[in-house]
């Protein structure tokens, strides 16, 4: 599934408030009934079929007919209600275009949004901004089990929730750095599986064949590690393909599980 930027100017605020109500009713529920979908988003029975089929044209909802009638978000879904408070919340305007696949999540450039700061000056400066929608579930739910302890001994293999935790817990950790002089990205907001930042220019270290000062760039990077050390942290996955390097060769870190 692909998220269509455009999806989003149509959908209406009964659309989200069903969203919404499938998302609450999934904390109890691994698929939800129309009935407790009903309830939850307050809207007429006639009008929650209607928003419910336009939802699952556009693959936000998936549906089970097994054991009984019921509903689930998918990852498309989500994308939406995340993308929805960046929009409200003024840090994100439009989705541009998609840069970044990986294993656990994707990548998107957009337009950003009119955010201010406390002294009234915009937080992004008319630049663009990243999205990272984290994706759990690509690999194989016994890798992320092994390698990332989000279950705390629950059972439930909820790929939505297991999104979200790791989410929050990116965003704080790139907060944590990024506070204490860290070259990370600028980290602007997370809600739900989505974080916000702010657009690295500069190119991943794994697309580089040759440096002008290799040695140099190589200390800074045993530096950083033994920064991160002291902080009584490890990065995870401190390679080349969460490191990124401009044209002046200084290493930004992304990227952290």
């Amino acid at each position: 599934m692909k998220l269509d930027p455009e999806l989003i100017k149509y959908l209406t605020n009964d659309h989200f408030r069903v969203l919404v109500a499938i998302e609450q009713g999934m904390r109890n529920h691994e698929f939800v009934s129309v009935p407790l979908i009903e309830s939850l988003a307050n809207i007429k029975r006639s009008n929650t079929f209607k928003i419910i089929n336009h939802l699952l044209k556009h693959k936000c909802v998936f549906h089970t007919g097994k054991n009984y009638s019921g509903y689930a978000l998918t990852y498309m879904g989500y994308d939406y209600l995340a993308l929805r408070s960046f929009m409200k919340r003024g840090h994100v305007k439009k989705v541009l275009c998609q840069i970044g696949v990986g294993k656990e999540s994707d990548i998107f450039i957009c337009e950003s949004g009119n955010k201010l700061d406390d002294n009234g000056e915009s937080v992004h400066k008319g630049e663009p901004v990243v999205i990272k929608f984290a994706r759990l579930g690509r690999t194989s739910f016994r890798t992320i089990k092994n390698n990332r302890d989000y279950l705390k001994g629950r059972t439930l293999q909820n790929w939505l929730y297991m999104s979200r935790i790791a989410s929050l817990k990116e965003y704080a950790f790139m907060r944590a750095l990024y506070d204490r002089g860290f070259p990370t990205p600028t980290p602007f907001d997370a809600n739900r599986h989505g974080i916000v930042m702010s657009l690295v220019n500069a190119y991943p270290m794994v697309n580089v064949r040759a440096l002008i000062n290799p040695t140099q760039v190589y200390n800074r990077l045993l530096e950083l590690i033994i920064q991160f050390a002291e902080y009584g942290l490890v990065h995870g996955d401190f390679n080349e393909f969460n490191l990124m390097i401009n044209d002046d060769e200084e290493v930004t870190v992304i990227d952290f599980p």
